[in-house]
């Protein structure tokens, strides 16, 4: 297998031109790929190896209707993670020229795990070049990011599944609280609400400095312009369920946030908000978040959904069906035990496997799936959030759609970590 090392950071400014052709490529030679197909493996590659690249990336490789083909980033410390943390990564070449990957006919599929800020121009590279994709969320951190996958999605070849990050839609737990939802078992729902509440995320600066061009690039996280901020990029899970049992996006949304203590590093715009989302037929669904400096490692990430007959409560690892009953008298009126707990499932495994299981399911069987729409409009709904408490008032759907939240990238803030 022939092996291109990846330039060196030192070699001067990445700009968004040359990171984009120059974004880690994958080859697989004629023999391997003549092979994966008599045995029915799709050959994938990873573009993108910080935790989540990797993390998932592992769970590829480890499903038997897979072949890992290589693994891309465009740092070398990055590119030994992924040799590391991949299973069968150090046996496959590690490229940085993403057009080239993406012209392999070799090549069925990629995993997208960039940073937030790229999705869109990497997810139209691999739409163009015909890949099935399973693409981190969420989709971007802007209004025309978003409106770029949407775009590309729309002209996406239907014969490919895409698929996005958004675990919670193949979990067992939580397609089995959906159905019961579908089939009317709690009632008419009005009310939803998401808790996404993660102490301590900010506890102090990094221990060593980063140069100015590699800032934005391994620590995009923290930026505003590159993340999307915590309610783009961690949120929108919750949010993303919160459409699902809904049946659409929100109209309008209204809230309050913003930052109660001083951010160590980064430029988020709030460390903890609380969003009210206003859905069709008289649905409200409140996200409450906290992201706040704490010494206290709490953290309280679930969804409720409170019908007319009962309640659901949905989390990563487990769901719970709440219904009437009979009456049980409490001893005292202070006695607030609930006792209508119907239904306890604890989740038999981490649900991003049950996601990586679905995407290779549907290529195999070819009944394939495009999620562009429902992504999209997670992460629509999120920036729908976000403007809300940013504007300090009531912001409709039409509104954020006529907006342009284009924020204006340095250059060097352009890369394929992870």
């Amino acid at each position: 297998m022939h092996f291109t090392a990846p330039s060196s950071a030192s070699a001067g400014p990445l700009t968004r031109r040359a990171l984009l052709s120059t974004a880690a490529g994958l080859v697989v030679s004629a023999e391997t790929a003549c092979t994966s197909k008599a045995n029915s493996l799709i050959n994938f590659g990873v573009i993108g190896l910080g935790r989540r690249g990797n993390y998932v990336g592992a769970h590829m490789a480890r499903d038997p209707r897979a072949r890992l083909a290589a693994i891309c980033d465009i740092y070398d410390d990055r590119i030994e993670d992924g040799r590391g943390a991949i299973p069968g990564a150090g046996q496959v070449p590690a490229y940085k020229d993403l057009h080239e990957m993406l012209a392999r006919p070799d090549l069925d599929a990629v995993l997208i795990a960039t940073p937030v800020f790229l999705h869109p121009d990497h997810f139209e590279a691999a739409v163009k070049a015909k890949k099935h994709i399973y693409c981190e969320k969420p989709c971007a951190p802007s209004v025309a990011g978003v409106k770029q996958i949407l775009a590309a999605g729309a002209h996406a070849d239907p014969s490919k599944t895409i698929q996005f990050g958004f675990q919670q839609r193949f979990s067992p737990e939580y397609l089995r609280a959906q159905a019961l939802l579908r089939q009317g078992r709690i009632g008419e729902v009005k009310l939803m609400m998401s808790y996404w509440i993660l102490a301590n995320m900010l506890m102090g600066p990094f221990a060593h400095k980063l140069p100015p061009e590699e800032e934005k690039i391994r620590r995009w996280e923290f930026y505003r312009e590159t993340s999307g901020g915590p309610i783009v990029e961690q949120d929108c899970h919750g949010v993303d369920a919160m459409n699902w049992f809904a049946g659409s996006h929100p109209l309008k949304a209204a809230g309050t946030g913003g930052l109660r203590y001083p951010l160590p590093y980064g430029n988020w715009t709030s460390d903890h908000h609380n969003i009210t989302y206003y859905y069709r037929g008289g649905i409200e669904g409140h996200l409450t978040s906290v992201k706040e400096r704490s010494v206290v490692s709490y953290r309280d990430v679930r969804e409720m959904f409170f019908g007319s007959d009962g309640v659901l409560e949905t989390a990563r690892s487990y769901f719970k069906h709440f219904g009437t009953g009979p009456h049980t008298a409490a001893p005292n009126d202070d006695d607030l035990r609930d006792r209508s707990l119907l239904e306890h499932v604890v989740s038999k495994r981490e649900i991003t496997i049950d996601a990586v299981e679905a995407f290779f399911r549907r290529i195999v069987s070819g009944k394939p799936a495009n999620m562009t729409n429902e992504a999209a409009e997670s992460t629509l709904t999120c920036l729908l959030g976000r403007m809300a408490y940013e504007t300090k008032r009531e912001v409709t759907w039409d509104e954020l759609l006529a907006s342009e939240q284009c924020p204006s990238l340095t250059e060097s803030s352009n890369n394929t970590e992870g």
